[in-house]
């Protein structure tokens, strides 16, 4: 292999080859320039990547001890992530651990500084820990507190998210421990409060690196089945290390995202992860839930007798109150006897009838009287009636200068020669006028 000489670029060190007979006079400057004809030689890839490995900067990682073997000087551990199923194995002098106050042990929780090294000889990649240091209790307590406020700043926590609880659910979705004593707690104080429930259980782990993914999952099974009206997380008492997966933030985000009511039966009284405050509803334990999700078969009939009873009182107030006043209309005289108001209205019938015919037969009376006497008038004022008494009405037969009858008023409106028509009661007669006579003496004093 020709010799190599590194040279900086902006990708970092770079090599060049050295001219080798009937080969190329250079190497490709990236790995997306080889090709089967001008590939880059082993070690300076080798190299490459040691030079990338050596820049990435020490992290600081969380996770669980889960393998630990001292060989002298050096010793070699596998780390598990708290929420996941993956592992690093990492190895960590001697004089690292011995710094530490207490003897390091497997199951422990820890923070670790990770530096990748890559060996160029054997092209082997490895993990070295630099500095380790335990979780304690106080860590995970501050920790979760910050997290506990950070969610409660997004409005996770708020109580207008929270949703209420059927009164009777249809059915009830349960994530617990399998074959745990929560399980057996929720579905045996439900059952005793209200035979008739029906539960729909998905059986997780509540503890290690899969508890978390396990029951995001079956929360979302139960919060797409349509007969599951609420869903309980149960899982009994603890230490804090055993309940850190009813903290995760995954676990708090995807409870917050749910449509189903959650309520949150984890540990004992004093035992309080975030889901309590995610959840609509904290209960104290699993057995607190079952009370708190279904309602007691005996109070409902108590009080399903109790309305019972306060109904039958009050219809019966009802109907005595309205019999009273069905008495106390009865005994009113037009319900006694009801045929005396229609005697009294035919009284008055009758008497108004009666007024009625003799103010009518008055007028008629009084209408024929004053006819009667009309008449009187009118034949006393009657020519005719003149006429019978012997009067008679005298006319003088037309001329040339009158063309009717002329009335004879005056005797010398009819002198001699005449023609006159008396009208008398019975007829007319002719007659002619001989003028005016002499006055007889006894009538020229008294015309």
């Amino acid at each position: 292999m020709a010799d190599t000489a590194p040279r900086e670029t902006h990708d970092g060190p770079q090599f060049e080859k050295t001219p080798a007979p009937g080969g190329p006079t250079t190497v490709p400057a990236t790995a997306a320039d080889t090709s089967p004809d001008n590939p880059w030689p082993l070690q300076l890839l080798s190299k490459k990547l040691k030079a990338h490995i050596d820049r990435t900067p020490a992290a600081w990682v969380e996770g669980q001890v889960i393998e630990l073997n001292r060989r002298g000087t050096s010793a070699y551990l596998t780390l598990r992530d708290v929420d996941a199923e993956i592992s690093l194995p990492a190895s960590i002098w001697s004089s690292v651990l011995d710094r530490q106050a207490a003897p390091l042990e497997k199951g422990s929780r820890v923070v670790a500084l990770l530096k990748p090294e890559f060996w160029l000889k054997t092209g082997r990649m490895s993990m070295q820990v630099r500095d380790i240091r335990p979780v304690g209790l106080g860590d995970l307590l501050a920790r979760i507190e910050r997290l506990r406020q950070a969610l409660a700043a997004e409005g996770l926590f708020a109580q207008g998210r929270k949703k209420a609880l059927p009164l009777l659910p249809h059915r009830i979705g349960l994530i617990t421990g399998r074959d745990s004593d929560a399980k057996k707690d929720v579905l045996r104080n439900a059952a005793l409060r209200w035979p008739a429930v029906d539960f729909e259980v998905r059986e997780v782990a509540v503890q290690g690196a899969t508890a978390v993914s396990q029951i995001i999952k079956a929360l979302r099974e139960l919060d797409a089945h349509s007969d599951v009206d609420v869903i309980v997380i149960a899982r009994g008492g603890g230490a804090l290390e055993d309940l850190l997966p009813f903290s995760s933030e995954e676990l708090i985000r995807a409870v917050a995202q749910t449509v189903t009511p959650v309520v949150s039966a984890i540990g004992h009284e004093a035992d309080r992860p975030l889901l309590d405050d995610v959840a609509d509803v904290r209960a104290s334990t699993p057995t607190d839930a079952a009370k708190r999700i279904v309602p007691d078969v005996n109070d409902e009939l108590a009080k399903i007798s109790q309305c019972r009873d306060q109904l039958e009182r009050s219809i019966t107030r009802m109907v005595e109150r309205e019999s009273d006043r069905l008495t106390a209309l009865h005994s009113r005289p037009v319900l006694a006897a009801p045929e005396g108001m229609v005697s009294v209205r035919a009284d008055d019938l009758e008497r108004l009838r009666t007024r009625s015919t003799s103010a009518v037969t008055a007028l008629l009376v009084r209408a024929e009287d004053n006819l009667v006497h009309l008449m009187a008038q009118v034949r006393a004022l009657s020519p005719q009636q003149t006429l019978d008494r012997g009067y008679a009405v005298v006319q003088a037969e037309p001329d040339a200068d009158h063309a009717g009858p002329l009335l004879v008023r005056d005797p010398v409106d009819a002198p001699a020669g005449t023609a006159l028509r008396i009208r008398v009661a019975a007829g007319h007669l002719l007659a002619t006028s001989d003028g005016i006579p002499p006055l007889p003496p006894s009538d020229r004093k008294n015309p």
